[in-house]
């Protein structure tokens, strides 16, 4: 569970902060439902651009934002649907969009439940100690973001070898910065770095993705819901098959914990690097998929509940991105029958997001999914952050034609099939499971009896409970402030 402990004194110098600064916290339940935001909230949120950094943009983090840069309002769940003409299966594919988050990216989100619940508790100072975001991308950037509004220091945790947009924003925002050595795939490295922050005697607090459950309770509480209603809204009826998702810090992916609770035939499948096939043959290596992180399994990772893996070849997804927003590939999907209006929103989808979509084509096949089925997924961010990738492939690869367009449609995207996908037994659960004790145990310092009590469906359940839990204490947290 969430420790809800803190401190009488810091909690008083958190509020006094707040109060400084103007700062309201948004409730999980807001965030789910914007239904439940003060019309006045609403109003001052008309002059605000998304990327503000005001505190009000704090009521903007959720599924529900209008579509726009500046002064948007609230309404359906931003989600696509995914036509068979661009998928190639006759399976319903939908996808929530992350573009209309603050920062660009649903991350945004995770970095507020891990950071919130210390903060309304008395756990966390943020006047006088430093929020450290270990990240493979997108969940420092919520973080730098969040502590901004929420009036505390930030320091980004992040491979050297990501995207350069990632960089510039996060030094253009204020946030101290630092580059760790490799890749995506070099998480290790990250974990070695918040290893050395905590014997650097800095006051500092670690938000870890990949072990913060309020990283799972933000997605149970906030995604889950905002699948479920994508999924009523875009496609009545039909039956919700499954969630298809890149595990990265297994953060997003507890939303299909609510998505099986909520349809119960539902399966759940995680996907990675082909590249580096951690949950598929117990593999490592490196690839371009960026924002997915690998080479361990999360602390915060279900397993138990997690029904099939799947790989995809990081190549796929770089020629798709070059497909998307070359003008020669835009041309050649509306000549292979892709909608005109979904060719124009190619720009939502990411690399990550691509990968989801591919991975969400195989588990379609797999399971032979018809049109009476509907497969969820997310496109964590869009190309706002890859336009250098693909400038860079350009550079690489050189011109882009119709004849590399047509390839690309073919092979990519109508061509996924389920080579490398595993449907999961007990026993394949069982061993995914037992990979978190290398990292987790062995250096990390959890213990077995920690481990152990994961594979209960209860130790999950018990997170889940904490929401309303939170919320009070966040109401609590917002009338002190008012009051001060």
């Amino acid at each position: 569970m969430i420790d809800l402990h803190g401190d009488t004194a810091v909690l008083e110098r958190a509020v006094g902060r707040a109060a400084e600064r103007g700062i309201v916290i948004p409730t999980l339940a807001q965030m789910r439902d914007p239904a439940l935001i003060p019309d006045e909230v609403k109003r001052r949120l008309g002059g605000v651009g998304l990327w503000d950094t005001d505190a009000l943009n704090l009521f903007r983090i959720s599924w529900h934002n209008a579509p726009v840069e500046s002064g948007g309002g609230f309404g359906a769940v931003n989600a696509l649907e995914i036509p068979a003409s661009l998928s190639g299966v006759e399976a319903r594919i939908i996808a929530l969009v992350g573009k209309w988050f603050p920062t660009g990216a649903h991350k945004v989100g995770a970095a507020f439940g891990c950071l919130v619940p210390r903060l309304v508790t008395g756990a966390f100072d943020p006047t006088r100690q430093l929020a450290a975001w270990p990240s493979t991308g997108n969940y420092c950037r919520g973080g730098a973001f969040d502590s901004r509004l929420l009036g505390c220091a930030a320091l980004a945790i992040l491979p050297e070898g990501m995207s350069r947009e990632r960089f510039t924003w996060l030094e253009e925002i204020g946030a101290e910065v630092i580059k760790t050595p490799g890749s995506e795939s070099n998480v290790k490295e990250i974990f070695d770095e918040c290893h050395r922050l905590r014997t650097s005697g800095r006051d500092v607090v670690i938000f870890n993705q990949f072990d913060e459950l309020g990283n799972y309770l933000w997605h149970y509480s906030v995604t889950g819901p905002a699948m479920v209603e994508a999924a009523a809204a875009l496609a009545p009826g039909a039956a919700v098959a499954g969630v298809v998702l890149a595990t990265g810090s297994a953060g997003t992916i507890a939303s299909g914990d609510f998505v099986k609770q909520a349809h119960p035939g539902a399966r759940i499948a995680a996907a990675e690097a082909l590249q580096c096939p951690t949950m598929l043959r117990n593999g490592y290596g490196s690839h371009r998929i960026e924002g997915i992180g690998d080479k361990h399994i999360p602390w915060i990772h279900n397993v138990r509940n997690t029904d099939a893996v799947v790989a995809v070849d990081d190549a796929d997804p770089m020629a798709a991105l070059r497909l998307f927003n070359e003008e020669a590939g835009r041309s050649r999907l509306l000549a292979e029958g892709v909608p005109a209006d979904l060719v124009a929103r190619l720009g939502l989808f990411g690399i990550s997001g691509i990968a989801n979509l591919m991975a969400s084509i195989s588990f379609a096949k797999q399971f032979r999914l018809g049109s009476d089925s509907v497969v969820l997924t997310v496109l964590t961010d869009s190309v706002d952050l890859y336009r250098s990738r693909v400038a860079e492939l350009h550079d690489a690869e050189g011109r882009y034609t119709t004849d590399i367009a047509a390839a690309t449609y073919r092979d990519s995207l109508l061509g996924q099939g389920t080579d490398h996908t595993l449907v999961l037994d007990d026993e394949s659960r069982r061993r995914i499971h037992n990979l978190k004790y290398f990292t987790w145990v062995e250096q990390q310092g959890k213990t077995v009896a920690e481990l152990d009590a994961q594979w209960a469906p209860g130790y999950w359940e018990a997170t889940q409970a904490q929401a309303p839990e939170i919320d009070r204490l966040i109401a609590a947290f917002n009338r002190r402030v008012a009051a001060a």
